[in-house]
Formats: structure tokens, C-alpha cells, sequence
């Protein structure tokens, strides 16, 4: 008998397990090529554990991703809304209650201030007043003597110069009292005061108390600060080489880092024409949208993003997007039947994210009207390390 070699059907044995293992993947997921990633593969889902966790189906949205220019500055208030408080005339503070952070409306009482020389300008207007009525009669009385010709031209005029410097001093004695908010009128009916009231000249908060009752402030010291934060808006420093981009109107989004990550939006309002010869920077100026809904203090530190442009992007929400080492995949609606999903983890290519969805830059692996999961898949690909924001 013709005896078959042990090598030949050692052969043969493996021959037919390969057929056989072929045979057995044919209609199956195939598997895995060299190097790629053990998550693209068929993955199946009840249907209760895809209301369990509360997954959801959507498929690529067309959205709006803005180009910005990069820029910082602070919150700001107009000139007008911050007020520095002092006094024309030095004196000692009488009295003040107010602190840091106190609510004032203009006109309001900030505080006294007590000196002698209060006293003794009231003195002078008194004075002045009453020369001032003898030295308008005397000039009146040589100018009719001089139309009747009774009289020298020399005389009335000594006594028209005397008549307009005493009305200059008295004018100007008037003024520096009401500039001290006394008023002259009852000064004129001897009402003399010691004390002379500051008043609140805007609307505003105090941000700033340099005094204490019995300190003595001189016209060069800054008493008190009131900023009125009804109307902030932004300061901006744009590098000299975005300048060109910036126009007014166009969106700004902000926000203030040291306090949170929300979003704020205010729109250019004014783009400055000179360059700091320094720094190479410009500034621009913004105004806030719905600044009354704010609790924003002026100093305030900004990062802020003009968008000059806005581009029509293929899009998901974030959380559809699933990251695996340095891969980012999407699960994708294979077929669907009474007992649940079947779903494949397909590779993506990303841009930027704005506004809670990321662009997806590679749409041949995607297609436009695939079902993806958009909520709730963020498990089904092995160990994830989380979204991709």
C-alpha cells in the first residue's frame, strides 16, 4: 500500500482549517486591518438600553463658525459715568457716612467740610455788596452830572472804574461761593455759614473713600470716586497687523475668565485711528448687548474674539463626538430592527466648535445623511477620554 507522508497531510490539515475559518467570517464584520483602531466595528444596542441611556439620532446640521480676531482689554464706563470728588477751597471733613460700595444719586449729600476761610470769604461778599451799592450810586450820580455838564469828564470816569472793579470783585466773590454751594442770596440777608456741603454730581456707586471725619483735604486731593455702571461698554487692544479687519458693528464675544467661562456679546462701536508708537496696538471700543443684565465691575479683565467673518460649516453637536487616544469617531446607524441598533464607529476629522457643535472637515467617511448618535453614545467606543470641545 502507497504510504502518504506525514508532512503532506500535516499540510493538507492546515489547508482545510483556513478554508473552514474563511468560510466562517464570510458575512460577518470584518476584522480590523493592521493599525486600526478596535473600535471601528460593529456595535449592538437594545432598544432598551438606547432609552436607558436616553440616546438620540441626528445627522450632520449646516452652522455659522465665526472667524475671530483674538483680543483682550477690560470693562470700561464712558468719561462721563466716572466722577472724581474734591474740593475747590481746602477744610477739614465734618462729617461723611458714606463707605465703598453705597448707592448715591446726583445731588446727594457726600460730606462737609469745615475752615475759617469759609467765614471770611461770606465776610467779603458782605462787604462787597454793600460797597458795591454806594459806588453804583456815586456812578450813576457823575454821569448825569456829567451830561448836565456840572461835572469834570475826570471825575466820572474815576468813578465809573471804581463802580466796575468793586462789580468785578463782587461777581467773582459770587461765584467762588457758589462754587462751595453757598449761596449768596442768603449770605446777602447775613445768614454765615462754617460748614460747606460736596454734593454727588452723577448717579453711581462709591468705589472710592479717601477721607476720615476730622482729616484735613486740600483742593489737590481726591476725596471720593463715583462710577455709574448703568452704561459699561469695552476697551479693546487690537495688534496693528488685525487692525485692518475691525469695522464697526461687527460681534464681539467675551468673557471674563478670572469670574467664568459665559459668553457675553457686544458689537464694535468705535475703531481708533492712531497706533501706539509702543506696543503697535489700537484701541477699539464696544458697547455691550443688554448691558442692564450684568454684574460686571469696571477694571475688569476680558478675552474677547471679534468676528470678522462667519462660515457655512457641516456640523454635530459636541457631544457626538468621541475621543479615543488622539482619534476622534462618530457612531453611525448601521440598521435598525424590532430588537435594537446596529451601529459602527466611524473615524472623523474636526475643526473648530462654536456654540455647542463641532465642524466635521473629512465628509467622505461621513455621509450627509447618516444617522448618528448625537446624545448619549458616549460609552459605546471601549475607555473614551472624553468630548472633544
Amino acid at each position: 500500500m502507497l504510504r502518504i507522508p506525514y508532512i503532506t497531510i500535516t499540510t493538507l490539515l492546515l489547508l482545510i482549517l483556513t478554508a473552514c475559518g474563511n468560510q466562517n467570517n464570510k458575512n460577518n464584520t470584518p476584522l480590523p486591518e493592521e493599525g486600526e483602531t478596535q473600535a471601528e466595528t460593529t456595535i449592538k444596542v437594545s432598544k432598551a438600553q438606547f432609552e436607558g441611556e436616553k440616546m438620540a439620532l441626528g445627522k450632520l446640521v449646516e452652522k455659522d463658525f465665526p472667524l475671530v480676531v483674538e483680543v483682550r482689554g477690560s470693562i470700561d464706563v464712558p468719561p462721563k459715568s466716572n466722577a472724581i470728588i474734591s474740593s475747590f477751597m481746602g477744610g477739614y471733613v465734618k462729617k461723611t457716612h458714606l463707605l465703598v460700595g453705597d448707592r448715591v444719586r446726583k445731588g446727594e449729600p457726600l460730606l462737609s467740610l469745615e475752615n475759617p476761610t469759609f467765614i471770611q470769604l461770606q465776610q467779603e461778599y458782605m462787604e462787597s455788596v454793600e460797597q458795591l451799592v454806594y459806588l453804583k450810586s456815586e456812578f450813576e450820580r457823575q454821569r448825569s452830572l456829567v451830561e448836565e455838564k456840572i461835572t469834570s469828564q475826570k471825575n466820572f470816569l474815576r468813578a465809573e472804574s471804581e463802580y466796575k472793579r468793586n462789580l468785578a470783585m463782587y461777581n467773582g466773590l459770587r461765584k467762588k461761593l457758589q462754587m462751595l454751594n453757598i449761596s449768596p442770596d442768603n449770605v446777602e440777608k447775613g445768614n454765615i455759614v462754617s460748614q460747606v456741603t460736596i454734593y454727588a454730581p452723577i448717579d453711581g456707586n462709591i468705589t472710592k473713600v479717601n477721607i476720615s471725619p476730622g482729616m484735613y483735604v486740600s483742593p489737590s486731593d481726591e476725596i471720593m470716586e463715583i462710577v455709574n455702571t448703568e452704561h459699561i461698554h469695552l476697551e479693546l487692544t487690537v495688534f496693528e497687523k488685525d487692525i485692518m479687519q475691525i469695522k464697526k458693528g461687527q460681534d464681539i464675544l467675551f468673557k471674563i475668565p478670572e469670574a467664568s467661562d459665559k459668553i457675553y456679546h457686544a458689537e464694535v462701536y468705535l475703531v481708533g485711528t492712531s497706533i501706539d508708537s509702543e506696543s503697535r496696538t489700537v484701541q477699539v471700543h464696544g458697547h455691550l448687548h443688554n448691558d442692564d443684565n450684568h454684574s460686571f465691575a469696571v477694571g475688569m479683565f476680558v478675552e474677547a474674539g471679534i468676528v470678522t467673518e462667519n462660515k457655512k460649516l457641516k456640523a454635530l453637536p459636541e457631544e457626538s463626538i468621541i475621543s479615543v487616544d488622539n482619534d476622534r469617531y462618530v457612531v453611525v446607524l448601521v440598521s435598525e430592527d424590532n430588537e435594537g441598533y446596529s451601529l459602527e464607529a466611524k473615524k472623523v476629522s474636526i475643526g473648530d466648535s462654536y456654540g455647542g457643535f463641532t465642524a466635521i472637515t473629512d465628509l467622505e467617511n461621513l455621509k450627509e445623511n447618516d444617522k448618528v448618535i448625537v446624545k448619549g453614545g458616549f460609552n459605546l467606543i471601549g475607555e473614551s477620554e472624553g468630548h472633544d470641545h
